[in-house]
């Protein structure tokens, strides 16, 4: 895609649901600079969460379920800031904050191609076997951008001002993906991770795309409503 087919994010494009606004997050373009250093991720896997009193179901995957902490924050506040936490203690992974400020919700960036700075990446990412590896799962995809926890939670990757050195800024498709599909949510416990919440979108085929798996007891919730909702075959969004 040319850049005259991306523009600029603005904080009106991230205030609605993130499981509304997630799609369209498809194919835009992260752009970090960390120590100097650019990489520009194109996104093909992200999914929605969203927080207390977010929505009319109630999102028990979210960190914000239960309201408002120190480690959540971020997800409360403006639309277009980043919100970076720690997974397992070791990985940084990336949100998208959207939604009204005061409103929580995030969209995690699961999966990317990297289309610049591949040799930054790959210095960050020395496990990676192929260049497809390098942002493929959401730990990998914010150890290849550079961004870590804490110092870079609440970045703004609207007006792209600095923190702690690093820079953020995220760019739009000016025509939102067709065809996108979508389903259950990676890796998250209970009926959160089944087909009842379908706020997991990527790009069909992209081989930069993460594998999926069922969270802690979610294929046993999901057999009671596989009869309502088509669990093994993904919808997709036109």
């Amino acid at each position: 895609m040319s850049d005259a087919e991306l523009r600029p994010a603005r904080r009106e494009d991230l205030t609605g649901l993130p499981a509304d606004v997630a799609p369209r997050l498809l194919g835009a373009h992260l752009t970090t600079v960390v120590d100097g250093q650019v990489v520009v991720a194109r996104l093909t896997e992200v999914e929605a969460y969203h927080g207390l009193g977010t929505g009319p179901v109630a999102d028990l995957g979210s960190h914000a379920r239960m309201g408002r902490t120190a480690r959540n924050a971020t997800m409360w506040g403006e639309p277009g800031h980043l919100y970076v936490y720690l997974s397992h203690g070791i990985h940084s992974c990336v949100n998208v904050v959207c939604g009204p400020e005061g409103v929580a919700g995030g969209i995690l960036l699961r999966g990317a191609e990297i289309v610049e700075g591949a040799d930054a990446a790959a210095a960050r990412r020395p496990a990676a076997r192929t260049v497809r590896d390098l942002a493929r799962g959401p730990g990998r995809l914010g150890d290849a951008v550079g961004l870590r926890h804490p110092v870079h939670d609440g970045i703004d990757a609207i007006t792209g001002r600095p923190l702690h050195g690093a820079v953020a800024r995220l760019d739009l498709r000016a025509r939102p993906l067709t065809g996108v599909a979508t389903g259950p949510r990676v890796g998250v416990a209970g009926e959160a991770g089944t087909a009842l919440f379908p706020w997991r979108f990527w790009v069909a085929g992209d081989p930069t795309v993460s594998a999926f798996r069922w969270g802690r007891g979610a294929a046993e919730a999901a057999a009671p409503v596989a009869a309502a909702v088509k669990r093994d075959t993904p919808s997709v969004l036109d």
